[in-house]
Formats: C-alpha cells, sequence, structure tokens
C-alpha cells in the first residue's frame, strides 16, 4: 500500500528531530546569551522570560497543510512537500514585562542574527502595532531546519497560552466558537485590556520614580 503524503511527512519529521533539537539548542544558548546584560539590568517589577519548543509531528503536517491551496495536499505530487519549509519547527519566545523593554530586546538579538527575516504577528485592528515581534532563519548546526524566535508581551503570551488551545487549535466541538465574530471581538478586547493595563503601569511607575527624583 502507497504511503500517503501525511506518513511521508510524518517519516520525515522523525529523520530530522535530531536536527531540529540542535538547532533549538543553540538557538535558546545564543538568545540568553545576547539578552544576559538586558537580564543584570533588570528593575525589580521587570521581567524577561525564555522559553524554548519543539513543534510537534502532527502540528507540523497541518502548518504545511494549511499553506497548499485548498489546505490539501496533491496527493499525485507528494515529492512537493516538505517540512523544512517551515519556519518554525524550532522555536524561542522570549516573554517581556513590561512591553517598554521590547525594543531593547529586539535591538540586541536584530544584531545578532541580521539576515533573518522579520515577520511581525500583525495586531486584530490594522493600524495597530504588532501584537508581537517575530523572526525567523538558520543557526549554525543546520542548514535544512529554520528556526524562529518571537519577542512578545509577558502578559499576551501568557493569554495565548489559554487561547491556542481553546481558539487557535480547537477541538473539533469547538471550532464554530472559535470562527464566531463574537468571540474574535471578545480576543481584540482581551489583547486591548493587557495592553492598557501595561500602559497605565509603566505611566504610573513613570510618576513614582519622578516623584523621588
Amino acid at each position: 500500500m502507497e504511503r500517503t503524503t501525511e506518513d511521508r511527512l510524518r517519516a520525515e519529521y522523525f529523520h530530522l528531530l535530531p536536527e531540529v533539537r540542535l538547532v533549538v539548542d543553540e538557538l535558546e544558548t545564543e538568545v540568553k546569551h545576547c539578552i544576559l546584560p538586558i537580564l543584570h539590568d533588570l528593575h525589580e517589577y521587570e521581567r524577561v522570560e525564555i522559553e524554548s519548543r519543539i513543534k510537534e509531528c502532527e502540528s507540523a503536517v497541518d502548518a504545511l497543510r494549511r499553506r497548499q491551496v485548498g489546505a490539501t495536499f496533491d496527493k499525485e505530487k507528494p515529492e512537493l512537500y516538505t517540512l523544512t519549509k517551515l519556519n518554525d519547527l524550532a522555536g524561542v519566545r522570549i516573554l517581556v514585562f513590561p512591553r517598554s523593554l521590547m525594543p531593547k530586546v529586539d535591538e540586541v538579538l536584530k544584531n545578532r542574527f541580521p539576515s533573518w527575516t522579520p515577520d511581525p504577528v500583525p495586531s486584530y485592528v490594522e493600524e495597530d502595532p504588532p501584537l508581537a515581534l517575530k523572526y525567523h532563519g538558520f543557526c549554525s548546526v543546520s542548514n535544512k531546519v529554520r528556526a524562529e524566535f518571537q519577542i512578545v508581551p509577558m502578559l499576551t503570551g501568557l493569554f495565548w497560552q489559554v487561547e491556542h488551545s481553546a481558539i487557535y487549535k480547537p477541538s473539533p466541538e469547538l471550532k464554530g466558537i472559535a470562527r464566531s465574530l463574537q468571540m474574535r471581538q471578545r480576543t481584540q478586547e482581551v489583547l486591548d485590556e493587557l495592553k492598557d493595563f501595561e500602559k497605565e503601569f509603566e505611566d504610573l511607575i513613570g510618576i513614582q520614580y519622578e516623584n523621588v527624583k
């Protein structure tokens, strides 16, 4: 029995997995080294945390499928498809609080990875700044496996951890809820409130430091 495209991609995933692990370890180490001066200079209320992850097999296959016309693979041309076209088999997320730390982290990482391609996560509202900064490229240990790092406001990132399974990749019985206009609107409201919370906090911190001076 001939293997399906999905089966071929699953086999490729486990063939690539040792290389993916090397990539994520290198990227995490490089990111930690780059932002070490920032970590040493944080105020007590500021936080920077680093999370690394390897994309799971089925998630990788689904991600590649979604990029195809009609979100389906051409069964007659399985050779067209490879997981090495994905930008995020290996990934690192840098969570920062407050979000005013994002430019500092962004600057040092852009200097370290100047050839990496920017791909910011857009806001739900077109004219608003991106929800997160994102870049992808190759590490020195591999010329096949692309990696990605994200710089994300911490409150947004923590909300995404909940939103990911409930809305972004919901179980079949929740797909109707996830696609509803009302839920998209509520999601945007949550993100706006988190951003407003951070702005208010930073404004008050600034006033407090001015009073101390």
